[in-house]
């Protein structure tokens, strides 16, 4: 008896083993005709200045980053080309310093259409009309030298080209529409 069941129990295990589960985010569902993909600027719809550049160069980076695939700006060059229009771009203050009452961290969202289309055959092969990137970032305070008072003008530029808030938005943006392109969420 002890025998038959040690024989059932290894035939389940290597059954299970063999069943196909993977784990997220390591299995490209992409065709295997893709090798190229072209990422040109992504539009940029809201008042935000260089955001749209901010955006498509972590996309690209992040494309590099985790695929094999090769990137080319140039839509007729590539077997896919993934467009984007960055829609919206909302910050709305959630915590507050109960001192100063000022915003320490703000709540982000982005919203965007995206199309990603095989150009061989124009299939899409992902699209949403409503890709929608949210996540909360601390505003950094700045102390007057002068006044011992934090400095009003943090807030206003939390997203001027050259802080880091929008280097760390668009990095987690990349990673988030990279993931579901490649994973055809």
């Amino acid at each position: 008896m002890s025998k038959r069941f040690f024989h059932s129990a290894i035939a389940a295990v290597l059954l299970l083993c063999g069943c196909g589960y993977h784990v997220a985010g390591h299995s490209p569902t992409l065709p295997k005709t893709i090798h190229v993909i072209a990422i040109p600027a992504l539009e940029n719809k809201t008042t935000s200045y260089r955001l749209e550049q901010k955006l498509t160069a972590a996309t690209i980076h992040e494309f590099l980053a985790k695929t094999n695939y090769r990137i080319v700006s140039n839509p007729e060059e590539g077997d896919a080309v993934l467009r984007g229009k960055v829609l919206t771009l909302e910050t709305v203050p959630l915590l507050f310093d109960t001192a100063t009452g000022r915003a320490t961290t703000m709540l982000v969202t982005v919203k965007c259409e995206v199309t990603f289309t095989e150009t061989a055959t124009q299939k899409v092969l992902y699209h949403t009309d409503n890709f929608v990137f949210r996540n909360q970032y601390e505003v950094s305070t700045s102390i007057s030298a002068s006044t011992g008072v934090s400095d009003p003008t943090s807030l206003r530029n939390f997203f001027e080209e050259q802080d880091p808030a929008l280097d760390r938005l668009a990095q987690d943006f990349a990673q988030r529409l990279v993931a579901a392109v490649i994973e055809n969420y």
